[in-house]
């Protein structure tokens, strides 16, 4: 199965080390992995911020890039939700919204890919820590998927996969949410990590590295030792009985 990889503005700036993970679990599982030169941003930035016919140009870009991968995987549930939404960019340009169609029936989110296409559940990783599960909320309330991640989590072994007080709440990102709205952003993070705590976790785990990014950040500031990561990272670490965190730590990144 071929499988084009989308690795995102966040991913490709700053989080390499996750796609190389996304790349190398799919490679584990038959996929054949290519990365099309042409992929810049999805355009979501300039779309959430109210510039929809702004957007179209990044938009076209974004399928000409995809337009020939049987499949588009995606380490984000936020930018393959972007996907989905060209379509409806191009509702007065009947020759891009069937490309955009097209697109969008071929875009999944990482986990969701290996679940609901390739129908694994169990890729053979071993983690061994007390986690828990920040759900994002494109991937939940927009994507639509709520139940990959927990599934393939609940499957590694050593893994102690602990529920989130009020995992619904929104991290307070938001992209540009969490610049123009700081005060509130902070404080929405703030209480997103005060229920992280309550779980006893050593590890809180998502899928979407703004997320990550946002509550792992305000962590450091606060300084907390709790590990965020990435699902990536661990579904791709495969530890020895008695090893600690990843096997080959020197090559792992943990999110900041």
């Amino acid at each position: 199965m071929k499988v084009s990889l989308f690795t995102t503005c966040l991913g490709d700036l700053f989080y390499v080390d996750v796609l190389k993970d996304v790349t190398e679990v799919l490679e584990r599982l038959g996929c054949e992995v290519d990365i099309p030169e042409g992929q810049v941003c999805c355009g979501q930035p300039a779309y959430n911020s109210g510039y929809a016919k702004d957007t179209k140009g990044p938009a076209k870009n974004m399928i000409r890039a995809f337009e020939h991968s049987d499949y588009i995987v995606c380490p984000s549930g936020s930018c393959a939700t972007m996907f989905h939404e060209y379509p409806d960019f191009f509702a007065d340009e009947p020759e891009w919204q069937e490309k955009a169609k097209r697109i969008a029936n071929r875009t999944y989110e990482f986990t969701q890919f290996i679940v609901r296409v390739l129908g694994v559940v169990d890729v053979g990783a071993e983690y061994h820590a007390r986690a828990t599960l920040h759900t994002s909320c494109h991937m939940t309330r927009l994507l639509g998927e709520r139940e990959a991640h927990y599934t393939l989590l609940k499957h590694v072994k050593g893994l102690d996969l602990v529920p989130l007080p009020n995992n619904y709440d929104c991290c307070g990102f938001g992209g540009t949410f969490s610049v123009k709205m700081f005060p509130i952003s902070e404080q929405m993070v703030d209480e997103k990590i005060r229920h992280i705590e309550e779980t006893d976790a050593e590890v809180v785990v998502g899928a979407d590295a703004s997320c990550l990014m946002n509550i792992g950040g305000r962590m450091k500031r606060l300084g907390k030792p709790i590990k965020v990561l990435h699902i990536a990272q661990i579904l791709n670490s495969h530890q020895t009985e008695g090893a600690e965190h990843y096997a080959d730590e020197s090559r792992k990144s943990t999110i900041l």
